[in-house]
């Protein structure tokens, strides 16, 4: 599990553009706390996993997984956040492998992922995994950035 803030906020600072891109504002701490305090609906904390990746020291991806949303049997992806110089390097394939062997030891049959449709490098990251789309989400009343999301969905 990853659990140091302070690196986690370095990293945020480094990925300031998608934490630009999808809040509106530059990370600060409440960006950190929101990683490791979100849980998808009904979901448990404790149960969900957050991981981080690293060399050298230093934290260049960070990932969140929650567990029976919406169905009993999914497990839901929730962020995977990269250092720009680790895109493109094969990092996010690597976190994404762990993340579907431990979802497949908790029984999973399908893993989910939430993508902005205002992110087409993501959108083709997560195409070339093998996810497609199952559904478009129209922003939320209280979205300020009026984002629209693409659920995409793999079976397991």
């Amino acid at each position: 599990m990853c659990n140091d803030r302070d690196a986690v906020f370095d990293l945020c600072k480094r990925a300031a553009d998608y934490i630009q891109l999808e809040y509106g504002h530059a990370p600060d701490m409440a960006t950190v706390e929101a990683f490791f305090a979100d849980v998808v609906p009904g979901g448990d904390v404790a149960q969900s996993a957050k991981r981080g990746a690293e060399a050298d020291g230093q934290l260049y991806g960070i990932a969140d997984m929650g567990f029976g949303y919406p169905n009993a049997d999914d497990a839901y992806i929730g962020l995977l956040l990269l250092d720009p110089a680790a895109r493109g390097q094969g990092v996010g394939q690597r976190i994404l492998t762990e993340l579907t062997q431990l979802a497949r030891a908790r029984g999973a049959t399908r893993q989910l992922v939430a993508v902005l449709e205002a992110n087409p490098g993501g959108f083709a990251f997560w195409q070339r995994q093998g996810f497609v789309v199952e559904k478009l989400f129209e922003p939320a009343p209280d979205d300020p950035l009026q984002h629209r999301r693409l659920r995409m969905v793999r079976a397991l």
